[in-house]
């Protein structure tokens, strides 16, 4: 990315409605996994700081839990079962924190996950 904002797709949107997609962007992820915030993020962005800022922080999210997803699976595969338990503790807190930043959103929050791996931005 050359480091330009991009040019508003059509209006700005409402405060309410920034508020909405922001809201759906932190829920939706726990349907559909990182499909919702990734299509949010990009037919939204340029439309308001809000729903940006909250659909940019659930993909990486998203992608933080999918890489935690699958590193705990290879651990519960070598070790024969053992640490079988580490995939679901991942989906469950991933789940958690999900809800947390809806949560977050509908009040209005910028809201930032815990732990995540910032790679859009």
């Amino acid at each position: 990315m050359s480091g330009y904002p991009v040019p508003p797709v059509g209006p700005p949107l409402r405060p309410e409605d920034e508020r909405t997609w922001a809201v759906l962007a932190h829920a939706l992820p726990l349907l559909v996994s990182f499909v919702a915030p990734l299509v949010i993020w990009l037919v939204l962005r340029g439309r308001g700081p809000f729903v940006e800022h909250h659909a940019k922080e659930s993909l990486n999210f998203q992608i933080t839990v999918l890489g935690a997803a699958m590193v705990t699976t290879v651990a519960a595969v070598l070790t024969f079962g053992l640490l079988g338990f580490l995939p679901y503790v991942v989906l469950v807190a991933g789940a958690v924190l999900h809800v947390v930043g809806a949560v977050a959103a509908s009040r209005g929050e910028w809201f930032r996950y815990p732990v995540s791996v910032r790679l859009v931005r």
